[in-house]
Formats: structure tokens, sequence, C-alpha cells
């Protein structure tokens, strides 16, 4: 059997020079550049795709827990929800029997964000390998010129040319990105770890949460598992037709799943960037410092300068905090909602809900009960994307070829959208009484409709026809 290494020089040299080939060898090298250079479009779609299909196949194969069978398209819709980790289902979770949720559990792992992403690395790896960059190299003296690099930069204070320069930057690049996807690997390995031993000790050690899975049929260790990754991944599925409002007494499972959630979504640059920091002093490896330095030419958008994670984790937290702090100012008296709990259980299940505005989706509340202004405020949270920063965080080379310099106040304007959901939120808020009165003129949709309106300085008005027009009128003129 032909080397390894071997077939590697070979199709790299293939690769490097194919004017000088065969038609067999051309054809190779065609095979070889659409590895090597492939449309992420494309293969991402082929990824997730093929994913749905088998999730699909298994699910429809399975036994299912009741004698209930689903439609082959709601099995196929919730296999590609579970991909997609969108959390959409269209057929209750407690259908599904323990060996099928193991595979939902499965297509979330594999769909999710931080995993989808090593999954490049992995691949930008072994294009790496493809095109010679990770063999016939000196460790030694790369690892020489990289030190010298970090410590020197690439030139010298007097213009000289730095010997720095003659650094090998595909084999840095290589080898960088090789220990970022072991790190990676080894974050997203630890966290679920960490993860499902925490929610198993917790539900086994709490009667309330144990005969609840008792009722519900369950196995403690697939829903302590199934929790675990469907938090991680964002996906927002929970092996109970309730989601998590049969748990919202149980305020220690809730801050086990707080971090989680928040490690595998927002904060997730943040941590990982703090502990490359902490390998890299520990190790001393040349590498991890070579990525912390150099984090914009890795080509990881998870992977963050100094800067931008600390306006980042900033943002984050003031967004969360302040989530927190109107859904407790509205809701803390409603029965309907934080009904039948304490004062520390309804500070638990008011964080873990605004948690879970960005992406998770996991509800400890009847979201049909919660006042519209808080809705209004979980919609704009599920638009923002989970890079966002309201911090003046700008590119330092782009910045230097802009000749007109900006402000403070200049960053932290908020775009129209911002505005409009501001003050759509505001009204809610001061006229929140007559939505209770009210509720046919002054719903959410009627004051979205009119601050948009406003805002674009169209002001005729509007009525409902029939018996409401009159109280239509009345309110509007004591509104505006």
């Amino acid at each position: 059997m032909e080397n390894p290494n071997a077939l590697i020089t070979k199709t790299s040299n293939l690769f490097k020079n194919p004017c000088n080939l065969s038609c067999s060898n051309k054809l190779l090298s065609l095979c070889v550049n659409a590895i090597t250079h492939p449309n992420p479009f494309w293969l991402q779609l082929c990824y997730f795709v093929t994913l749905s299909l088998l999730g699909f196949v298994s699910l429809k194969t399975l036994e299912f827990k009741t004698s209930f069978r689903p439609k082959d398209i709601d099995l196929l819709f919730t296999a590609v929800s579970a991909v997609t980790v969108s959390s959409m289902s269209t057929i209750d979770m407690e259908v599904f029997s323990n060996s099928q949720l193991i595979v939902l559990m499965f297509l979330m792992f594999m769909g999710g964000e931080v995993f989808v992403s090593m999954l490049g690395l992995q691949f930008r790896k072994f294009k790496h390998r493809i095109l010679g960059f990770g063999s016939n190299q000196d460790p030694t003296s790369t690892i020489h010129s990289l030190e010298c690099t970090i410590e020197l930069g690439v030139s010298s204070n007097d213009g000289k040319p730095s010997p720095c320069k003659s650094i090998n930057r595909n084999y840095l690049s290589y080898t960088a990105n090789r220990s970022l996807g072991y790190v990676v690997l080894c974050y997203i390995l630890i966290v679920h770890f960490i993860g499902f031993i925490l929610t198993y000790i917790y539900i086994t050690s709490t009667s309330s949460s144990r005969n609840i899975l008792i009722n519900k049929g369950l196995s403690k260790h697939t829903f302590s598992l199934f929790t675990t990754v469907s938090t991680f991944a964002n996906c927002g599925f929970v092996p109970t037709n309730e989601s998590m409002m049969l748990f919202r007494k149980n305020s220690g499972l809730l801050l086990i799943l707080i971090p989680q959630i928040l490690l595998g979504s927002t904060l997730y640059p943040v941590v990982l960037r703090a502990l490359i920091l902490v390998l890299e002093k520990i190790t001393k490896r040349v590498e991890l410092g070579y990525m912390l330095e150099y984090s914009k030419e890795m080509g990881y958008d998870q992977l963050l300068s100094t800067v931008q994670t600390f306006y980042l984790s900033i943002s984050v937290l003031g967004l969360i905090l302040v989530q927190f702090v109107v859904f407790c100012l509205m809701e803390w008296h409603n029965k309907e909602t934080l009904g039948g709990l304490d004062g520390y259980e309804k500070v638990v299940g008011s964080l873990f809900q605004v948690v879970n505005t960005r992406y998770a989706g996991e509800a400890v509340f009847d979201l049909s009960k919660i006042s519209p202004a808080i809705l209004v405020g979980f919609l704009f949270m599920m638009y923002l994307p989970s890079s966002v920063t309201y911090l003046p965080v700008h590119d330092h080379e782009n910045s230097l070829r802009r000749d007109q310099k900006k402000s403070w106040s200049d960053y932290l304007l908020f775009s129209q959208l911002s505005y409009l959901v501001i003050f759509t939120i505001l009204i809610c808020v001061l006229e929140r009484k007559k939505m209770d009165v009210d509720p046919l003129n002054f719903s959410v949709l009627n004051i979205a409709f009119e601050v948009f309106r406003k805002m674009e300085q169209q002001w005729e008005m509007y009525a409902y026809v029939g018996d409401v027009c009159w109280k239509t009128q009345k309110f509007q003129q004591e509104w505006w």
C-alpha cells in the first residue's frame, strides 16, 4: 500500500504543476482544486441536507414511544429543525422514544454553531495538508522565527527588513489552525461533560425534578444529556411538551443551564479567547501566542481581538441586564406568569427567560401571558446577531484609510429599526392600562403600525369600522 505522506506529496505536486500533467492527472488536479477551493454555500447545504435526510430516515425507522405515528412531512420538518437548531416542531416531544431522542440529540450536536465552526477548522487543516503546507518543514526553525515575529515584529525600527520576513507563513497558518481546532474540540467536549454531570447530579438529588421525569417516563441519563446538548447548541428542544415550564421552581437546574446557553452562543468568542490566553500562559506554546497576536489572520470568525472581545462581553451582559430589569419591573406582580413563585425563584426564572431570548428558545414561562411590551423586546433580541456590539469597535487598518474621524456619538447611534422598536416598547409600557381595557384597538400590532407611520411622517388617522370606531378616536386623541 502506498505511503499516505507520499500520496499527499504527489497530490500536492499535481496541484502545483497542472500544466505538465496528463489527462488523468489533470482530472485529479481538478478534483483536488474542488476539495481545496469549494463553494461554502454548496458545501454547507450538502452537509445540512445529508444530516436532515439521515435524521428523517432514523426517526421513521425507530419505534415511537406511543401508538401515535406522525406523518413523514412532520418527521422531516422535525429533523431539519434539529439540524438547523431552530427548535420548531409539529410533533409533541413526548411522542419520541429514548432512541429517537438520541437521534435528535446527535442532529442538534452536529448542527450547532460551535461544532460546525470546528468542522471548518478541520477542513482547513485538511486543505493545508493537501497543499503541502504541513509537511517537509523544519519545526524548530519555524518556531524560532515565529517567536521572533511575535516579539520583534515584521520589520525593524530603522526601516531595514527583519530576518523574520523569511518565515514560512503557510506552515504557521497550518500549525495555528490545527491547534485552534484541538482547542475548540476540547472546549466542546468539556462543556458538554460538565453540563451533563451537573444536570444529572441535580436531577438525581432533587425529588421534585426526579418525579417529573418519572411521571413523563423519561430516563435521567437521556434527559440530562439531551438538555445539555440542546442548550449548548441553542436549539431549544426539551424532551417534555411543556419545555422548561415544569422546572420553573427548580432554580438550581435553571442556574446550571444559563451558563451553557451563553457558552454556546453569545459569550463563546469571549471564553474562547480567555481559554487560549490561559493555555498560552501555562504551556508557553508559540502557536497559541500567534493566535492571540494575529487573530484576524486566522480566518476564524469566533476568534476576536482583545478590544472586540471586551466590547462583545460588555454588550452581551448589558443587554441581559436591561432585559432582566424591564422583565422584573413589568412581570413581577403578574400572577399568570410568575404566580406561585417566591422571590428567589422569580429572579432565577426571569434571568433564565431573558437569557433564552437570544437563540436558545427554552421557555420557563407561558409566553402568551407575558405583556406585549416584553414580547416586542424579545423580538428585537432575537433579531440581533450573536456578534452585535453597541460600542465603538472598528478595524484599525480600515480606520487609517478614513480621512474623517468619527466621534463617540457617531458610534453610539442606533439604526432606524432600533428606534422603531424602542418607541414601540415605550408606548406599550405607557399605554399598558389601555391595552388591558381595549385590547382590540390597543394591540401591539396597532401600536407598531402607528409608530412606523409616525416615523415616516404620514399623519393621517385611521380607525376601525363598526361599534369600536368611537373608542378608537377617543383613545387616539388622548394618546397623541
